[in-house]
Formats: C-alpha cells, sequence, structure tokens
C-alpha cells in the first residue's frame, strides 16, 4: 500500500487530495497521482466512503473521504522496500511517499489515520461501505 506524507506531519495518509469545481472523486485522484507521483493510474472500486471526524492543529475536522482501489503501472519506478520511494514539494508542503504491506500488523504500527483502516484491511468489504468515524486528536 502506498502511503504518504508531509515532512512536518507526525503521521502518514493515504495518497489523494482535494477536489477541484466541477472534478468527481475519480477525476480528482487520477489527477493528483498524475501531479504528485508523475504516473497514470487506473481508479478501482469505491471501497470505503467515510466521515471521519478528528482534531488537528487545534481546529476540529470534519473530512469526507472516499477510498479506491487503484492499479498503477506495471513499470512503477518506486522502492518496494519500505524505503521513502519519492519527494516532492506541493504548495507549501514537502511530501514523502513509501510502500508499506497492506497487513493489520503493519498498519498498526504506525500513525495512519482514519485509524479504522488497519483492522479492515485485510478483509475489504465486497460492496462500498460508509462509515461515520471519529480518529479524536492527531
Amino acid at each position: 500500500m502506498l502511503i504518504h506524507r508531509a515532512v512536518h506531519e507526525p503521521f502518514w495518509t493515504l495518497p489523494g487530495g482535494t477536489a477541484e469545481i466541477g472534478e468527481d472523486s475519480r477525476a480528482t485522484l487520477v489527477r493528483e497521482m498524475q501531479e504528485e507521483l508523475g504516473v497514470a493510474t487506473t481508479v478501482g472500486r469505491l471501497v470505503f466512503l467515510v466521515e471521519n471526524f478528528f482534531q488537528f492543529e487545534d481546529r476540529d475536522w470534519h473530512e469526507i473521504g472516499w477510498y479506491y482501489l487503484m492499479d498503477m503501472p506495471l513499470i512503477f519506478p518506486f522502492f518496494t522496500d519500505g524505503r521513502i520511494v519519492h519527494e516532492i514539494v506541493d504548495g507549501t508542503n514537502r511530501l514523502e511517499f513509501k510502500w508499506v504491506p497492506a497487513t493489520r500488523a503493519e498498519l498498526e504500527r504506525l500513525p495512519l489515520p482514519p485509524v479504522f483502516l488497519s483492522g479492515r484491511i485485510e478483509n475489504l468489504p465486497a460492496q462500498t461501505e460508509h462509515l461515520v468515524w471519529n480518529d479524536g486528536d492527531l
């Protein structure tokens, strides 16, 4: 599983981004992956639609996340051994990306919100699931 973080933050997240006006969630993901990774991706089925409530930097947040399966190109230029594989500057943030095993044990070792992912990664639902989640303080 590919994860990323802004280097000044203590936690990792799944890659994604903010939709532009008139852009649906699939198109957003394709665009963000092209911008951040320089690769064309194929967006698969929607696995989770998550309303996540949390606090970050002394603010309350209500994030609505669309979690899709994705296919990356077969020839993907990044290491797959847990090292940082890619770095970019996105606005004022320096982002770093890395691959991690998609197992409960591995994800539980990471600060990776929303935290429900670690318990569900090895048994993804067959149909899209809507979750309301509270990650508390990040």
